[in-house]
């Protein structure tokens, strides 16, 4: 059986990798993330995918490499990991009471094949005061984390509604990635 590599450093994929009930190892990657401004942000985010997983993929040509990432968009803008607890209360007050999109690309790569995709979920989030985004950027959960929130965890209690899939929005799409793993007949 090829050897699988989860070209990511995020505790979160680790674990949702591990719910497909296979054995790999996180190889994270240090890539160009300059994109062009032409590109929709659903083609942003797969060619974020794909470069992390091509850059696994040359490192260990005879593995199935995996490489995911996700981003928070409010009326098109990409609310990115926050820099600091002050940064981290602006995005949420940017997210209170509305609803954003979370787009999660995908890429599956080995020497024989390449499986790209992207899934687009929307997650509501309820009014939010200023005494509860304090509270919430106290606890340090919103530190490294897309948007500020993490939806399994602390965060979970602020969202009224999602569309979509949960997994995307907690940084990987685990139903595409079993899927293809089982074309590949890892399975």
């Amino acid at each position: 059986m090829k050897k699988i590599i989860l070209a990511s450093k995020s505790p979160r994929r680790k674990e949702l990798l591990e719910k497909c009930g296979i054995e790999f190892e996180c190889m994270p990657m240090n890539i160009d993330e300059s994109l062009n401004e032409g590109d929709t942000l659903e083609e942003k985010i797969r060619i974020l995918s794909q470069r992390k997983a091509s850059a696994c993929l040359a490192a260990y040509p005879d593995a199935v490499v995996i490489g995911s990432d996700t981003i928070v968009t409010v009326d098109e803008k990409i609310l990115g990991k926050p820099k600091n607890r002050e940064e981290a209360k602006e995005m949420l007050r940017e997210l209170s009471g509305r609803t954003h999109r979370v787009i999660t690309g995908l890429c599956i790569i080995s020497s024989a094949r390449t499986y790209t995709d992207v899934s687009v979920s929307e997650v509501t989030f309820a009014p939010l005061s200023e005494e509860e985004i304090d509270a919430y950027t106290e606890s340090g959960e919103c530190d490294d984390k897309a948007g500020s929130y993490a939806i399994q965890g602390l965060g979970g209690k602020f969202i009224t509604h999602i569309s979509g899939d949960y997994y995307a929005i907690m940084g990987l799409p685990l139903n595409l990635v079993y899927e293809e793993l089982k074309n590949i007949d890892l399975y």
